[in-house]
């Protein structure tokens, strides 16, 4: 059975940039909460050095995104070639 590698690579991006999102906006209304999960966000993607405000939450969220697509999509190729399958036609 062959991995549908367009819906992983959207549902990774969703997931993935859907955490620092709310995570984010939680940080805002309550300054401490989540601190430590900002704090590996801002180790593992240049430009974004912790929860600063709402521009930074955005910054940390599309950064997430690309990553989880990337991840995804790079899980799905790989898990399909290990596996010896291929997508179905129009897949």
């Amino acid at each position: 059975m062959a991995l549908n590698t367009k819906a992983l690579t959207l549902t990774a991006a969703i997931l993935w940039g859907g955490c620092f999102l709310i995570v984010g906006l939680a940080n805002l209304a309550s300054p401490p909460y989540g601190d430590a999960w900002l704090q590996l966000g801002a180790s593992m993607y240049p430009g974004y050095h912790g929860p600063n405000g709402f521009g930074s939450v955005i910054v940390v969220t599309l950064y997430a995104v690309l990553d989880g697509a990337i991840c995804g999509f790079l899980f799905g190729w790989l898990y399909n070639t290990l596996a010896g399958t291929k997508p179905a036609a129009g897949a």
